[in-house]
């Protein structure tokens, strides 16, 4: 990331600490718009831009297309619910478990899908296939009581992860959004970045290049997993409740998918960008449909906004709303890396620094050996 990215984000950064202050400032200087509600508004960008980082960081860094990413997010909010309706647990232990049952299930389904080879369109559709059977076992097994949910008990005390004021959900999104700013980040500073990134340009010369493909996919699909069951169990705490739908319908994948594609996949702000633009999208033409009579019930309109907003970006800005912000940067984290190299190693050639960067040598990549001549080429 550039400087200039660097203090547009810290001083975005400041203005999102300062928000829910300001806006109740503002409030008691006669804003028309409820304090509490923008507050809210700021943490459901928050915690959609969490949830759409998620997704980015196996969608867009390795290029693990999913389409049942709310699997992982289903799984973190059950895990969170049924350790403390049915066992008791306190939610501030729960909350790492969630994480780590999301995780166990990115390692289930990676280990499988990608043992048999699955990529592409048929790694999408598997884990939409396994998104609709985890929603089939939570409508039919008894300890998540089936259509009829989980409804945790209210009890607003910090010791209980429930709060009176919306500012602390606020701040607590606003952690988990700068969590996965700072994890997507690192992606683009460490070799295992760049292994992603090798694998999701060609998988195949990726794997000749000695990358061990399928360790680094499952890897980051683990991470990806963690990352939407820590979600999953926010979602449980703000409001209390989870049946087979909210945890496993496809509306939620679309959502991280969508916020990943407009925002600009494979980019650190990029679900940033398209979670603030598509909740903005979202609330406006709810307060359009209730000031305009003939639009109360049109109950999709926001959807079609959604659509009309997919294609005109990747019609002009086939790289996200991120693009305009700058210049794009280019995915390839692999000059990140090399930086971090000694520097006879970027005297090399431009090869051999793409296989420091990844963690190899030319040798290790089977490279054939220098004819008589070509080191004083080199």
């Amino acid at each position: 990331m550039s400087r200039r990215g660097q203090a547009l984000l810290a001083g975005g950064l400041v203005l999102a600490l300062l928000y829910p202050l300001l806006v109740r400032a503002a409030g008691a200087a006669g804003l028309p718009l409820s304090p509490n509600y923008l507050i809210n508004t700021g943490m459901l960008i928050c915690f959609t831009a969490f949830l759409g980082q998620s997704w980015n960081v196996a969608g867009g860094f390795a290029g693990l297309t999913s389409f049942g990413h709310v699997v992982f997010f289903g799984t973190g909010a059950y895990a969170m619910a049924i350790l403390q309706v049915s066992h008791g647990w306190n939610p501030w232990l729960a909350w790492p478990v969630a994480a780590a049952a999301g995780a166990a299930v990115g390692w289930v389904i990676g280990a499988l899908a990608f043992r048999a080879g699955l990529k592409g369109s048929y790694f999408a559709l598997i884990t939409l296939a396994f998104a609709e059977v985890f929603r089939i076992l939570a409508n039919s097994v008894p300890f998540t009581r089936g259509g009829l949910g989980l409804l945790v008990k209210a009890d607003p005390r910090p010791a209980n992860l429930q709060f009176r004021d919306p500012i602390w959900f606020y701040y607590l999104a606003l952690g988990l959004c700068v969590l996965a700013l700072l994890i997507a980040w690192r992606l683009t500073r460490t070799r295992f970045g760049a292994r992603l990134v090798a694998i999701r340009e060609n998988e195949d010369a990726a794997r000749a290049l000695g990358i061990d493909v399928y360790a680094e996919k499952v890897k980051v699909l683990v991470l990806s997993g963690a990352m939407a069951g820590a979600g999953g169990a926010f979602y449980v705490q703000k409001y209390l409740y989870v049946d087979p739908w909210i945890a496993f319908g496809v509306d939620k994948s679309v959502e991280m998918l969508l916020v990943s594609m407009v925002g600009g996949a494979g980019t650190i702000a990029g679900p940033l960008i398209g979670a603030a633009a598509l909740t903005a999208i979202n609330e406006v033409t709810r307060m359009l449909a209730s000031v305009v009579p003939a639009l109360k019930n049109v109950q999709p309109l926001s959807l079609v906004v959604y659509g009309a907003m997919l294609i005109l970006i990747v019609a002009r800005l086939p790289h996200g709303l991120a693009s305009l912000f700058g210049r794009r940067h280019d995915h390839t984290v692999i000059p990140s890396a090399a930086r971090d190299l000694p520097r006879t190693t970027h005297r090399a050639s431009g090869r051999g620094r793409s296989l420091a960067a990844l963690g190899m040598t030319e040798g290790a990549a089977g490279d054939r050996p220098r004819e008589p001549g070509e080191a004083g080429r080199a």
